[in-house]
């Protein structure tokens, strides 16, 4: 998890815990900022125990405390964990546009072999540009690969997206190392944070969620949104200089 510590380094934990949601599909950490973190609920309810622990009194932990949450290897815990990395990042705006995976793919995959580890709304879309699309899934779907195939397929892909999600599994740097040199690679999704931390592991870009509107989003996610419905946030990429 070479990724996560060096993630965490760079944080400054002098802000308190203010609110958390965890919602069936988002979660939401308030601290200096909004940060946000795919709930995960299927891949949380095969685990025994899935239980967040201490629940009710998260609040009276630190906001460093509850980053490192991201290690437990309970999915729900790892994704309160990746909230509050998010919401303690110092997000470096001049370095990001206002563009969203499914642009950056359709533009990086136009006739290219494509492999998207989560599926993604935009699926359909890559696949009309895409020479060869391979959607890798943990809950496939009807034409997905299983995910024991990643093994076989991302060393083939030219174009190599991520879900941030891989981030809360602890999968990530196992994917990274499965992509052939030259590949570009985007990890994606409201849980990919934006930092820089990550074109060290040879990553391209990054594209995220910015929360802008804290109070909002939280709400959605307490009402059940799914990360499509939640408002008060900005799309925006981070690419490698």
């Amino acid at each position: 998890m070479l990724i996560l510590n060096d993630l965490i380094s760079t944080l400054d934990f002098n802000a308190p815990v203010r609110d958390i949601r965890q919602g069936l599909f988002q979660t939401g950490v308030l601290t200096r900022y909004c940060g946000l973190a795919a709930t995960l609920p299927r891949d949380a309810l095969r685990q025994e125990p899935q239980m967040v622990r201490e629940p009710g009194f998260l609040l009276d932990k630190t906001s460093e405390n509850l980053a490192r949450m991201v290690f437990s290897e309970s999915i729900l815990e790892s994704a309160l964990g990746m909230a509050a990395i998010n919401s303690l990042l110092e997000v470096d705006l001049a370095s990001c546009a206002e563009l969203n995976a499914a642009d950056l793919l359709l533009e990086k995959g136009e006739g290219k072999n494509v492999a998207i580890i989560g599926h993604f709304p935009f699926v359909p879309k890559v696949r009309e540009r895409a020479k060869g699309l391979w959607v890798i899934e943990r809950n496939p779907r009807e034409g997905d690969f299983e995910e024991s195939e990643a093994e076989d397929l991302i060393p083939r892909a030219d174009v190599v997206a991520i879900t941030g999600t891989a981030l809360t599994n602890h999968t990530l740097e196992h994917l990274l190392e499965l992509c052939k040199p030259g590949a570009f690679t985007v990890i994606l999704g409201a849980t990919t944070p934006l930092s820089p931390v990550f074109f060290d592991y040879g990553v391209h870009a990054l594209s995220g969620t910015l929360v802008v509107d804290a109070d909002l989003a939280l709400r959605c996610i307490s009402q059940g949104a799914n990360f499509r419905q939640i408002r008060g946030v900005r799309k925006l990429t981070m690419t490698r200089p």
